[in-house]
């Protein structure tokens, strides 16, 4: 039950450390790392009439800094379906192959109606 995804985006001025205020220079910010590796792992989720996925948890590690204009490729893994808990290994990689980023993450299949009521 090995399933992948794979996605690619080109580093934009909107998706900088300087522009989100994580950092100072103009350089792919971890949050954007991030949320490009959370979005790459949710494509993998069939989900049922009602629902979406939310995060639950995201270990990552932002090993390469890429400059605005670099495409960079998201490869997600499922590695377990646990009941509504699904599991993913990531990986991103820029155009010469180096390793941009790494992690696990985790997300869970949520009713929306049941799961927004809870926050009203």
């Amino acid at each position: 039950m090995i399933k992948y995804f794979s996605q690619q985006l080109t580093v934009t001025t909107k998706q900088t450390a300087e522009a989100l205020g994580s950092g100072l220079l103009p350089v792919f910010s971890t949050p954007s790392l991030v949320a490009f590796m959370e979005n790459t792992a949710m494509q993998l989720i069939e989900l049922p009439e009602g629902g979406s996925s939310v995060g639950t948890l995201i270990s990552v590690k932002h090993l390469k800094a890429s400059k605005i204009g670099e495409v960079l490729t998201c490869v997600a893994r499922l590695t377990e379906v646990d009941g509504r808990r699904y599991a993913f290994e990531l990986e991103v990689t820029d155009t010469s192959g180096d390793v941009v980023g790494e992690g696990v993450h985790e997300r869970f299949v949520v009713d929306v109606e049941r799961f927004m009521s809870k926050i009203n």
